[in-house]
């Protein structure tokens, strides 16, 4: 291994033990509670080197975002046209769910910490996870047009419904809320049948699309940006 390569290695390494003291102390911590000087005291590492790495706090989450965001997403699948839009539906809010199960850290940042900064500042980083989020709106219209879904249900809404169901009873389960005997999987699998099974009987729905908006964002409907300082 040649002198320049070796460098890379151990810079990557080096990041990568930022990005993960960091992910720790935000999710433990809370990531307004965390200073950016905080981060390299967890590696032992100098307070000042930090920021040939990541010019701010900000830049240390989009980062971890990305890395969640990738781990989240993958490439859609297209099954048979006679599989029925809500079984595939069903599958990859499945894969949604499993992934607030498997990589929890991950998901707290993204779906639930309300003081994480906005990844609509730094858009073109995310533009990948639109895939999922487009796949399902189109999967729901697709349900809408073939009748298994009533033609006043605006696929977006559903989207909405559907998902902010799933990460209600992942918060739950991350927090330990639920009760002695409760599975949080069965809970899970439960919400998501009887939120399908309401917006296939009809129900009027309340709900309305908002503002059209191309960001991984939809899928973060409880990590709303809020204005803060970082502690020093």
């Amino acid at each position: 291994m040649g002198i320049k390569e070796r460098q890379e290695r151990d810079r990557e390494a080096v990041r990568r033990s930022i990005l993960d003291a960091a992910r720790e102390l935000f999710v433990t911590e809370g990531y307004q509670n965390v200073s950016i000087r905080k981060i390299p005291e967890r590696i032992e590492y100098s307070p000042a080197a930090i920021y040939g790495y990541f010019p701010s706090k900000d830049d240390i989450f989009f980062a971890l975002a990305e890395e969640g965001f990738h781990l989240l997403h993958r490439p859609v699948e297209h099954p048979d046209a006679s599989v029925p839009p809500l079984d595939v539906v069903r599958k990859m809010l499945w894969h949604f769910y499993e992934f607030s199960v498997e990589q929890p850290q991950y998901f707290a940042l993204m779906f639930v910490d309300r003081t994480v900064p906005s990844v609509r500042r730094v858009y073109e980083r995310f533009a990948f996870a639109q895939e999922t989020k487009q796949e399902l709106i189109g999967l729901l219209q697709r349900a809408v047009d073939e009748g298994a879904l009533p033609k006043h249900i605006a696929p977006a809404v559903a989207f909405r419904l559907l998902v902010n169901a799933l990460i209600g009873v992942a918060t739950m389960r991350l927090s330990d809320r639920l009760s002695p005997g409760e599975n949080a999987d069965d809970i899970a699998r439960d919400t998501l049948e009887v939120t399908i099974a309401g917006l296939q009987s009809g129900v009027a729905l309340r709900s309305q699309t908002g503002v059209p908006c191309e960001s991984p964002e939809e899928l973060e409907p409880l990590a709303a940006s809020a204005t803060r300082q970082e502690p020093s």
